[in-house]
């Protein structure tokens, strides 16, 4: 069984985290000797949150490791998919999860975690398991597949409550365009760390992007 209200610590938190900055950079770490650099540059350029994915074998240490070195900016762990990496994440010392979905399992331990969970949803069917549990802020994921800026122009008729954190192919070119809606909170994206600047350590390359990058979503 359920239990039937999310904690509203948890939801502060999330708050908290997703009210600190409009960028959510979705970090990859294919080398964990670049994880460090690389999240200096991007706190170097205004970014306070740092969303580190579980997509390879680097993302734990990597989180270990940002936790120690960067201690005022948000340091989580992304694409979490399972309860046990969820307990991984939160022993490596994530300060929020994120999920690409939503599953009961996941959902459930989210609720008695230490660590709180922005869920992943795609359509108003999965958001309402959530929202029927006490979560009101999700992930929307992937959001331009899923619908954009309409579906979740659409979904604030019946659920104006409730925010998100739309990604999933967003650029930087139209991630203003999600931030000008009420119930967006923050746009989580890729292209804050494309692979051609990491893989040749160009730092200061990042740390323009994020700038360039946070100033056109304030305009």
């Amino acid at each position: 069984m359920f239990q039937s209200s999310l904690p509203q610590a948890h939801r502060a938190q999330i708050q908290a985290v997703l009210s600190s900055c409009p960028l959510v950079p979705v970090i990859t770490i294919d080398d964990l000797d670049h994880a460090l650099a690389l999240c200096r540059a991007l706190v170097a350029g205004g970014i306070k949150i740092l969303e580190i994915t579980l997509r390879t074998e680097h993302g734990l240490a990597a989180i270990r490791q940002l936790r120690n070195a960067l201690p005022d900016v948000w340091v989580g762990a992304g694409t979490v998919t399972t309860v046990e990496s969820y307990r991984e994440a939160e022993a490596a010392g994530a300060q929020f999860i994120i999920t690409p979905g939503s599953t009961p399992a996941l959902l459930e331990h989210g609720i008695n975690a230490t660590v709180p969970m922005l869920p992943g949803v795609s359509t108003l069917s999965e958001m309402m398991v959530g929202y029927g549990l006490g979560y009101r802020e999700f992930k929307f994921f992937p959001a331009e597949v899923a619908g954009g800026v309409r579906a979740l122009q659409a979904f604030a008729g019946p659920f104006d409550d409730v925010s998100f954190c739309p990604t999933g192919g967003i650029r930087q070119e139209t991630a203003r365009d999600y931030l000008g809606l009420d119930n967006v909170a923050a746009v989580g994206g890729t292209w804050l760390t494309p692979k051609k600047l990491v893989d040749a350590s160009d730092w200061d390359g990042i740390t323009r992007l994020a700038a360039e990058s946070l100033q056109r979503c304030r305009g």
